[in-house]
């Protein structure tokens, strides 16, 4: 049976709640791990263009809140500063033209982001773990959220999944979701 396309917009920014778990048995997520999915997330999302709205990295899975800008909201100076920050400023006369149009469509694509996020992560724990083979159970879920309280209803519920899981009493108590590490942080 073939896969089902994603609902994705690409002429305005759009907010999505993404959703991705392990395929490993049991909590394999420990704080290490949590820790570097969570600066991973925030890394990329300096490249890409995407604001995290809200996030929760749980045991075996993370939830994500953000908005896609589009490609277009973008210049080229702005993707040339993109490009230095990923690759480096000796890198960046490298660039031509065409690539500039590649990099804009490709960090303004919610499955590049998504997916550079699993994959890299997926070589780190790997390696942490003297492991081979998958990590992520399949491929990413996501939903388009409307602003508004969906928006807010959405952001409850990503930030929420901890007291759910009987982790702790109250969001701002746990590191890794939104709440929590604004709260904690400053």
């Amino acid at each position: 049976m073939p896969r089902i396309a994603r609902m994705i917009v690409k002429d305005e920014p759009i907010v999505y709640h993404v959703m991705s778990r392990t395929a490993l048995g049991g909590f394999v997520l420990g704080d290490v791990e949590k820790e570097y999915l969570f600066d991973l997330i925030k890394r990329l999302s300096t490249i890409y263009c995407a604001e995290v709205l809200g996030f929760c990295i749980m045991g075996n899975h993370f939830h994500l809140l953000v908005r896609m800008l589009t490609d277009d909201d973008y210049s080229d100076e702005e993707i040339k500063k993109r490009f230095s920050l990923y690759y480096g400023e000796d890198k960046i006369g490298e660039l031509d033209e065409d690539q500039i149009s590649f990099f804009r469509e490709k960090w303004a694509s919610l499955s590049e982001y998504v997916k550079e996020i699993k994959q890299t992560f997926s070589r780190y724990y790997n390696k942490l773990h003297s492991r081979k083979g998958f990590f992520w159970s399949e491929r990413f879920k996501s939903l388009i959220v409307d602003n508004g309280d969906t928006l807010i209803n959405c952001l409850a519920y990503i930030d929420l999944n901890p007291i759910r899981a009987g982790m702790v009493k109250r969001p701002e108590e746990y590191r890794w979701c939104s709440l929590g590490y604004h709260v904690q942080t400053n």
